[in-house]
């Protein structure tokens, strides 16, 4: 079991979370999204019950420092998916661009129509190649140097294996995203878990995900339009989670609601608030609590109907 929660440090459902899936403790803890403050007291909610830190962050550190070739191989890599999300952003921006000024042109309501579909299957197409390939680099990268096979990975591996066999859970928590979902690749998270439940929040419930979608419908500078950071873990099937929207969706307005969930139907979008959950069981959601689902309508749903 699977559980995907809001942000927790005005809220923390954690604990009841915990309780519900009947862990007593202790827990394997997930911080490496706060890269070098991923051990301080007070960065992460208490999940309430005695945690193990695995420090995720500081073992990445030491085997890059003890495995040059590595460190420079994993490097390469990010530069490589740093400049294709750029390539990937300029498409994006030209389609977005065209999409909107056809919006605005006055012809038939019927062409319209088909023209607004042909400028979504085009961003749809521009998402799906973007993500293939980011999984083909990773996919290159875990052939060619096979990490956890590398006897500074492996060793970090093993004392991971021994520190989770102790334990009833996997907490993950949030913080930088993109570090959080490389540590976890870099140590095969996902695989050591076994069939404990996981619980995760804000950046480490998107991580979990199929795809990475970075939002903010009032950024600080350049257009609203989201994207697509890299391909998630891909534990949880099908959905595409938005943590704080408070600070970063506009649900009230109705157009920009449909259009977020049409761009990535047939996955849903949910907007994960504080003491928000999915549960999710086999790879799929099987219960909302507190969640808001957007629908391709532009309303928003609180109760989930899987």
């Amino acid at each position: 079991m699977i559980v995907l929660c809001g942000a927790q440090h005005a809220e923390s459902s954690l604990p009841r979370v915990l309780r519900e899936l009947g862990v007593a403790g202790p827990v394997a803890l997930v911080a490496a999204g706060w890269q070098e403050r991923e051990t301080e007291p007070g960065v992460v909610a208490d999940p309430g019950v005695p945690a193990v830190a695995l420090a995720l962050h500081a073992r990445g550190e030491q085997v890059f420092a003890a495995d040059p070739e590595l460190a420079a191989a994993y490097k390469a890599r990010q530069l490589k998916l740093k400049l294709m999300r750029e390539f990937y952003r300029l498409r994006l921006d030209h389609a977005e661009q065209a999409s909107r000024a056809a919006a605005v042109r006055s012809a038939d309501p019927e062409l319209l129509g088909e023209e607004r579909l042909a400028s979504l299957e085009l961003i749809q197409h521009i998402d799906r190649e973007h993500v293939a390939r980011c999984r083909a680099v990773h996919a290159a990268f875990d052939a060619a140097l096979a990490p956890r096979q590398r006897p500074v990975v492996a060793r970090h591996v093993e004392e991971l294996r021994a520190a989770i066999a102790a334990t009833d859970a996997i907490v993950i928590a949030g913080g930088h995203v993109a570090v959080l979902l490389n540590r976890l690749r870099l140590f095969g998270l996902a695989e050591l878990a076994g069939d404990r439940p996981i619980v995760a929040w804000s950046a480490g419930a998107m991580a979990l995900t199929e795809r990475v979608v970075l939002f903010h419908d009032d950024p600080p500078h350049g257009a609203a339009i989201s994207e697509i950071l890299d391909a998630g873990l891909g534990l949880a099937h099908d959905l595409v989670v938005l943590p704080e929207p408070r600070l970063r969706l506009r649900l009230g307005d109705r157009g920009r609601v449909s259009e977020l969930a049409q761009r990535y139907a047939p996955a849903v979008c949910v907007a994960v608030d504080h003491g928000a959950q999915i549960w999710v069981d086999g790879g799929r959601a099987v219960r909302g609590v507190a969640i808001q689902r957007l629908d391709p309508s532009g309303a928003i749903h609180q109760v989930w109907s899987p």
